[in-house]
């Protein structure tokens, strides 16, 4: 009986750490995916970063209209100085987006400007397996 219950017990412990080990890789890749994005748009790449962006995002706004929105609220900005992950939260769920795999990154970024904003940024996993920005916001 003893026998038995260590070995659920080791098991369970197994399977535990095998589901942590999985969303940590899914989180390096997720966050791989958002800096590389970040990248585009502090490049000023904007039509770039609409390319290299997931479907859900490109079904919802055309890549000029991207561009236009990171012309008026990010090229003001300018350069970024510092980008410091506050916050990473996995979720299936987002307000008025599809079901899926989402990471919700919060940066705390300092601009050329000493501007302090908070850029959130959304990675989801797409359609092929590979995880693209599906979501941008400056606050």
């Amino acid at each position: 009986m003893r026998k038995n219950a260590a070995y659920l017990i080791g098991v369970v412990l197994f399977v535990l750490w095998t589901g942590t080990c999985t969303q940590d890789k899914k989180k390096v890749v997720a966050e791989g995916a958002a800096n590389d994005w970040l990248k585009l748009v502090d490049a000023g790449n904007y039509a770039q970063s609409w390319d290299e962006s997931a479907s859900a995002m490109k079904a919802m706004l055309a890549r000029e209209q991207w561009q236009n929105i990171l012309q008026v609220n990010r090229a003001p900005l300018g350069a970024p100085a510092s980008r410091k992950l506050k916050s990473a939260q996995y979720t299936e769920q987002l307000p008025g987006a599809p079901s899926g795999e989402y990471y919700v990154f919060e940066y705390a970024s300092t601009f050329a400007d000493n501007r302090v904003v908070t850029e959130t940024v959304t990675p989801m996993l797409d359609k092929d397996g590979k995880w693209r920005v599906s979501v941008y916001y400056i606050k």
